[in-house]
């Protein structure tokens, strides 16, 4: 079982307010859409310009929440209008996917510890369905709503559905070191530390140094790559940088 995520930066202009980037949702879309029907495998996306755009203007974030519904809708409804986009593209090369969305299914409590129920998903899956989450609001202990990102999702996920594979496709073909090299394998949050940064636009979910982090913590080996490898990844392989 794979859980791949489209990172927010690749299915959206990030720097522009919730504006699509095409050309590249069509070719991760086109890479999907050729992974065997029998397969099983989890779809996340990220926020990119929808998501992090609106939880930036209202103060959100994955800590910091809002007791506001009006807010709540407007982050959310962002999100959901791009996970409409992304079904109906992957719906127009014959995936069978369908939305889980976190904000009706997830929370977190008073220590900011999230909990993504996934029995549904394993449904799905079984039934021959592929889930596809994105980053969103979950209610929150004491803070209302706060951001759950994508890489948080990715985690629980491949966690729960003991996931044999996890990738994730960014801008970047990897994690890069000081001279813009990608760096092949982590073992260690403390040999990257240096290196690594926030992201370049808005951003409320921690960048690179959060997906680092949420990746080592689980048992299956996983990748994060750039668009360009993501049917190399989708056929088996390990490209970019592998994290364990």
């Amino acid at each position: 079982m794979v859980v791949l995520k489209l990172g927010g930066s690749v299915v959206t202009d990030k720097d522009r307010p919730e504006t699509l980037d095409g050309e590249a949702l069509e070719r991760a879309v086109d890479a999907v859409a050729g992974v065997d029907s029998d397969a099983e495998l989890v779809v996340v996306h990220g926020g990119g310009s929808f998501g992090h755009h609106n939880a930036s203007e209202h103060g959100v974030s994955t800590t910091e929440g809002t007791h506001d519904a009006g807010a709540a809708l407007a982050i959310h409804g962002a999100m959901k209008t791009l996970n409409g986009f992304v079904l109906r593209r992957l719906l127009e090369r014959d995936v069978n996917a369908v939305p889980v969305h976190p904000f009706s299914v997830a929370h977190r409590d008073r220590t900011g510890e999230l909990t993504l129920p996934t029995g549904q998903i394993r449904t799905m899956l079984e039934e021959g369905f592929v889930p596809v989450l994105h980053g969103d609001l979950v209610a929150h202990a004491g803070e209302g709503a706060t951001v759950v990102s994508g890489d948080e999702l990715v985690a629980g996920l491949a966690s729960d559905l003991e996931a044999d594979r996890v990738g994730l496709c960014s801008t970047v073909p990897g994690v890069l070191d000081g001279d813009e090299r990608v760096i092949e394998r982590i073992v260690a949050y403390e040999d990257v530390e240096s290196v690594l940064g926030g992201s370049e636009s808005t951003d409320v979910t921690g960048g690179m140094a959060a997906k680092v982090r949420a990746l080592l913590a689980l048992e299956a080996s996983a990748s994060i790559f750039g668009l360009e490898d993501l049917d190399e990844f989708l056929a088996g392989g390990e490209p970019g940088t592998t994290v364990e």
